[in-house]
């Protein structure tokens, strides 16, 4: 007998960093994401673990001893994937004694977009394993990889959020967004995978005083999800931009890359990779290609 778990990629649309500091954030989940497949085996004291690219490739796998996640007895030189593979399945197990107790299983994990996308690998993992062995998944995050958790938000709703810290707990509602401007939103890759933690690290370095920008994030989120003027949309887009690249005193992504482009773009979650929001009035493929960027979605393909 198997058991099947799934969790929504996800993009951050609006308050990306501040999030962290209480600002509303806006995000949306993808139609992709991952699942994980739990079947008991004979084997105790063991899970046989195997990662599918979305092309079926199997791009991590592993025997993992589970008396070695419950000692916590990582080895220095093991794979890092895997350590932080154990590291998830020791708070999990930590949360819930119970479903490793004299055990062994097989675990298949199939991500439906490419891992590097940045649309939510970590996050997904963690929302499915919280649900397999039936623990908080705000909590599993805290524990294990840290963030504000708008992501774990995603992966359990299928409506457009918003969302916050308050005091540290996360609160969200699901939202009603379905601009009429829509087909004219797409999500460009930028052909490079960000490391939010380190993102993270250097925000949190940056010595701005933030609480004047955690209010405007928070106003922005509040007009950005409700609107459906794709010029008020645009506006608040720019602003947002503007307002993160004074914080994280970085070019935003359209002076870096796209001076010249007739249209907004934003960027998505930790800023300088992963996917940017495009709004322009007619396709823009053959821009993004001449500038090599070849993987572009529309906005109903995505969300």
């Amino acid at each position: 007998m198997n058991k099947k778990f799934y969790s929504n990629g996800k993009l951050l649309i609006t308050g990306e960093y501040v999030v962290l500091d209480g600002a509303k954030a806006f995000a949306l989940p993808t139609k992709m994401g991952q699942d994980l497949i739990v079947t008991s085996t004979n084997e105790t004291n063991s899970i046989n673990w195997k990662s599918f690219d979305y092309d079926q490739s199997i791009w991590f796998e592993s025997t993992l001893l589970i008396s070695t996640i419950i000692d916590q007895k990582f080895k220095d030189e093991e794979d890092s994937i895997a350590k932080v593979l154990q590291k998830i399945l020791f708070e999990a197990h930590f949360l819930n004694p119970e479903v490793l107790s004299n055990k062994g299983f097989f675990v298949e994990t199939h991500l439906t977009f490419p891992r590097f996308w940045g649309l939510g690998t970590s996050s997904t993992l963690i929302n499915n394993v919280a649900q397999w062995f039936e623990i908080n998944a705000f909590e599993l995050l805290k524990n294990s990889f840290g963030g504000s958790g708008y992501d774990i938000a995603c992966a359990q709703n299928n409506s457009p959020i918003v969302y916050s810290l308050h005091d540290g707990t996360p609160t969200f509602e699901q939202i009603e967004f379905n601009p009429s401007f829509a087909a004219n939103i797409y999500f460009l890759y930028l052909n490079q995978k960000q490391n939010s933690k380190s993102a993270i690290a250097s925000y949190y370095a940056k010595q701005y005083e933030i609480d004047q920008a955690k209010v405007q994030i928070s106003e922005i989120t509040n007009r950005i999800s409700s609107t459906n003027s794709q010029n008020e949309f645009e506006n608040l887009l720019q602003r947002h931009e503007a307002l993160m690249s004074e914080v994280l005193e970085m070019q935003t992504v359209k002076e870096r890359y796209f001076v010249d482009f007739n249209g907004t773009i934003k960027s998505l979650g930790a800023w300088g990779g992963d996917f940017v929001m495009v709004v322009c009035n007619e396709n823009p493929k053959k821009y993004f290609e001449s500038k090599g960027f070849s993987t572009l979605l529309p906005y109903q393909e995505m969300i």
